[in-house]
């Protein structure tokens, strides 16, 4: 069974490898005619049957949320009233593999009389709606993965690739930034990691542990077992940021030095300036809650202190309480 599954991935990785090298002039029309389209203050329109149809509710999705205004059109609701929902402004995605489905093809003159154009995504060339679209843009995926080469599974993985070159490409033509997109998803982690800033979940006040250069290792520890936390941001006389100390920090100090008397000791008297970690990497206060989860996944650290715009230190973020936050 796994080695079945192996050659089902191989099957779709050569499929897309083959439909990304076959990419060229046809797909760059289709984006400036989508590109086109939404400035006019059209839609990109999306249909399909069958398999198809489900590949056309994820594109249709994914431009959406993107920047690209979208809707999914059922071919057969089309034929019984749902053509009221287009207009002259939009432009028809119609999605086949075959370029044969009887519901799409019929769909074709019923929106030109509309006064749509059409790109059609098929991996015939020569088949019907190809024939009668505006843009044709080939899937030459091979064979479908399927045993009996029925089943639409190549096929679909390669189209719904192509979907999201389509809505890619469209996010950098309209400088689609991430505010936008937070626009778009308002709710879960991801909305919240979107619209939430860093002012909104750093710790402040009696929970962020703050001390001086000039402070020992002992006021550094104290300060973060009252704030119940894992480090202490060391500051200078204008309330910069000089450096942070973390319990890792201090166990290795420990560990080399210990804490008593003696030639190995004083470790707990010494300045903190001697054991911070100067210049640390931080985070300014206005920036997303995304950019945070960036550094944190990136860099494999667990505190960050954040800073105003004028590098005055306005706070500390622990990774633990990003999930109480339910931005993780």
């Amino acid at each position: 069974m796994i080695e079945r599954a192996k050659q089902v991935f191989a099957v779709e990785i050569e499929g897309l490898e083959r439909t990304r090298d076959s990419l060229g002039p046809s797909f760059a029309k289709a984006a400036r005619l989508m590109l086109e389209t939404v400035a006019d203050g059209g839609i990109v329109v999306v249909s399909g049957v069958g398999k198809s149809l489900h590949v056309a509710e994820k594109m249709s999705a994914i431009l959406s949320s993107t920047g690209t205004r979208s809707i999914v059109l059922n071919p057969v609701q089309a034929m019984h009233g749902d053509l009221g929902m287009v207009s002259a402004k939009d432009v028809l995605v119609a999605l086949s593999f075959s370029g044969e489905s009887v519901e799409v093809n019929n769909l074709i003159p019923a929106v030109r009389r509309h006064g749509l154009k059409v790109i059609a995504v098929t991996g015939n060339p020569g088949s019907t709606l190809a024939q009668m679209s505006d843009i044709h843009i080939e899937i030459p995926c091979g064979k479908e993965a399927c045993p009996f080469g029925m089943a639409p599974t190549n096929s679909t993985t390669a189209t719904m690739a192509m979907g999201d070159a389509l809505a890619m490409a469209l996010v950098d033509a309209q400088k689609f930034k991430v505010e936008d997109y937070a626009m778009n998803h308002p709710a879960g982690a991801i909305g919240r990691a979107l619209v939430m800033k860093v002012s909104d979940i750093m710790r402040t006040g009696e929970h962020l542990a703050k001390v001086t250069p000039g402070d020992t290792v002992m006021d550094a520890l104290m300060a973060m077992t009252k704030a119940q936390g894992g480090s202490a941001v060391v500051v200078d006389a204008e309330g910069k940021l000089a450096g942070i100390f973390t319990d890792g920090d201090f166990r290795r100090l420990v560990s080399e030095r210990g804490t008593g008397n003696g030639e190995r000791g004083m470790a707990l008297s010494e300045p903190i300036s001697m054991h911070m970690t100067k210049s640390p990497l931080f985070v300014y206060s206005d920036a997303y809650a995304a950019e945070l989860l960036k550094i944190f996944e990136k860099r494999h650290i667990d505190d960050l202190p954040v800073c105003d715009r004028a590098g005055r230190v306005a706070g500390l973020v622990d990774i633990q309480d990003l999930p109480k936050m339910k931005v993780m």
